[in-house]
């Protein structure tokens, strides 16, 4: 497969231009009250993230850090694995695993692997060697999907989000309610994704804004040469 976006898998849910339309329209009211759950006909930030990756997504996929696994469920046609290393109550027979530094499939698994809005909660120490075995496992001419907002977007959304429950008494600040571990970040900057990801391997890395958001959020997309090979397998020169 090249890597020009074609093939892309068919998806379970998909939103419409018009309302694709309606989100770019109401993006600021939407940024400040809907996060992880649609409402009133209009797509909360997390539907919008699910939306554009699996727009790319190209076959079998595995999505790391999965959470409720929503994002395999609703969009892939559970055509893939989800995986994280916390127990989600919306996902409670999900596959969660102690050490992602090691994945547990053999190389070349999947054709996409994603990192939904999560690779800033890999500690920083264990980034590349997470970005590394993505690379393992996937199979030549497959993608990495990594989303990630804009700095001060991803700052003060976690600050609205934090107020919303201490003055609501809601739980929408995961991050606080399981707690940031060392070496995790609330957000990466976009160099620091696009070296880590060539670092990785990973050729012809680009990113494409969300325009429904404004730009303001965004997926980085990197490929896997189609010609790679193993180097312990490679012939000879």
């Amino acid at each position: 497969m090249d890597g020009d976006g074609s093939g892309a898998l068919r998806r379970v849910k998909q939103r419409s231009r018009a309302s694709r339309l309606a989100d770019c329209v109401t993006f600021p009211l939407r940024a400040f009250t809907l996060f992880h759950q649609d409402a009133l006909g209009l797509s909360c930030q997390a539907t919008e993230r699910y939306d554009f990756a699996a727009s790319v997504v190209r076959g079998r996929c595995l999505d790391v850090g999965c959470g409720s696994n929503r994002f395999m469920r609703e969009f892939l046609h559970d055509d893939g694995v989800g995986v994280d290393v916390h127990r989600h109550e919306e996902n409670p027979d999900g596959l969660v695993v102690d050490d992602l530094r090691t994945f547990p499939w053999p190389d070349e698994s999947f054709a996409t692997v994603t990192f939904l809005a999560n690779i800033n909660h890999v500690p920083e120490p264990e980034r590349d060697l997470e970005l590394a075995e993505a690379h393992r496992v996937l199979e030549p001419g497959g993608n990495v999907v990594v989303t990630m907002a804009k700095p001060f977007v991803e700052i003060v959304v976690h600050k609205v989000v934090w107020l919303y429950d201490r003055l609501l008494g809601t739980k929408l600040d995961h991050d606080n309610e399981r707690g940031m571990k060392e070496g995790e970040e609330f957000y990466l900057t976009a160099e620091e994704i696009t070296t880590r990801l060539e670092r990785a391997g990973f050729t012809n890395v680009t990113y494409t804004g969300f325009w429904t958001q404004w730009n303001m959020n965004g997926m980085f997309i990197g490929w896997k040469r189609p010609e790679w090979q193993r180097p312990d397998t490679a012939p000879d020169a």
